[in-house]
């Protein structure tokens, strides 16, 4: 039997009715998930290297250096399974090619990174189990040759204009006044760790942050450290490793690196979120297993880094949503705490729930058409555009 709407009796009773409408449908309507974007640090690993007075060689890890450990395996997957649950009702219980893409760094341990993650988020069920014995089912992780990588590998080489305003940020009066308290310290460093005094005050070069980080690591895993690695030496280490990451993004000419840096990875990360607004877009998540530096570099490039070294599977993450009035708005947050939920952040000059467009504004300023034109690569043959 067909169902007819009773006649409105008056005009006020019909506009009554109308607002009624309108204000149900604000109720019922909901903002939306639309997709997210993924920047995570490898799990656990070895030391990359060891500094001339090291009591350990590599024979002494497990696979050498530079590798992911069981324990980096089990924060890895520990991170996919917080990600399952965090979009359980956002993504299918099962993997699915169309929803999913994953790209990673050309290194062991970041590879293997993203291929633990990817069990934890998407352990096979139903008919994606192949082998009752072996709940775990291969997904393909996507990755670029090192030499090639120009959007996850920092900092990205063969940028002229940047190693320029590396040897700025070294003689610039901004870094100096940050390193000169620590000139007495350095000196100790210099005697214990078997570096000469001039190699550590370059504080970009990596060497006291490989010395912090090979210490860091063998701590970790109950290694025997040198007398001289206290608590309070480490500590100051710990300060003079943030600011050598600092360094290689900001502090001097910040924008400008960020555009030959972390800008890059925010072009790329914009670009797919533009194209997830199209409501013909089947694509869910885009997930980035990558380094500490990526992630400094990206944070420095959005304004966000709170100064301190990425931990281990340390997880950026973006987030569209397409709000009830059918506006698309970006929120972002931050993982550096496995056991905590990530926290919120908010993008300088707008909102924690940042309007697209809003978000694509603020961040134009580090945004590049032509990298390798930025930097000022003259060799036609290593032109390299980073499309908008």
């Amino acid at each position: 039997m067909a169902v007819t709407k009773p006649a409105c009796r008056s005009r006020s009773l019909c506009f009554t009715c109308s607002l009624l409408f309108v204000l149900l449908h604000q109720i019922v309507a909901k903002r939306e998930l639309k997709f997210a974007v993924l920047v995570f640090r490898h799990g656990d690993r070895t030391p990359v290297e060891n500094f001339p007075t090291d009591l350990h060689k590599e024979s002494e890890w497990p696979q050498g250096f530079g590798q992911l450990t069981k324990t980096g395996m089990r924060q890895q997957h520990g991170l996919g399974q917080y990600t399952r649950k965090r979009y359980s009702k956002f993504l299918s219980d099962t993997y699915n090619r169309k929803q999913v893409y994953i790209q990673s760094t050309d290194y062991d341990r970041t590879l293997m990174s993203a291929q633990t993650y990817l069990a934890g988020l998407f352990p096979p069920i139903g008919n994606q189990i192949w082998n009752p014995r072996i709940l775990w089912q291969p997904i393909p992780v996507h990755t670029r040759p090192r030499s090639a990588d120009k959007m996850l590998h920092f900092p990205i080489p063969n940028c002229p204009r940047y190693d320029e305003l590396q040897n700025e940020t070294q003689a610039s009066s901004e870094l100096q006044n940050r390193i000169q308290p620590y000139l007495d310290f350095l000196q100790n460093l210099a005697v214990n760790s078997g570096y000469e005094i001039d190699i550590l005050k370059t504080v970009g070069n990596f060497k006291i942050w490989n010395t912090y980080d090979t210490l860091l690591c063998e701590s970790i895993h109950n290694y025997t450290l040198p007398e001289w690695a206290t608590k309070d030496f480490m500590d100051k280490m710990e300060k003079l490793t943030e600011l050598s990451l600092l360094s290689l993004f900001g502090i001097y000419k910040t924008e400008e690196k960020s555009r030959l840096q972390g800008g890059v990875l925010v072009n790329d990360i914009l670009k797919n979120i533009k194209k997830a607004a199209n409501p013909s877009n089947k694509r869910k998540l885009r997930i980035y297993s990558a380094h500490d530096t990526t992630i400094g570099a990206l944070q420095v490039a959005l304004n966000i880094f709170n100064g301190k070294l990425p931990p281990y599977s340390a997880c950026q993450f973006f987030e569209l949503y397409q709000e009830s009035s059918g506006q698309y708005s970006i929120e972002m947050y931050y993982q550096n705490d496995t056991s905590k939920d990530p926290y919120l952040l908010t993008l300088p000059g707008c909102t924690p729930a940042c309007p697209l467009e809003k978000f694509a504004e603020l961040v134009s300023p580090v945004l590049v058409e032509d990298w390798s034109k930025a930097c000022g690569n003259k060799d036609i043959m290593r032109v390299w555009k980073v499309q908008a």
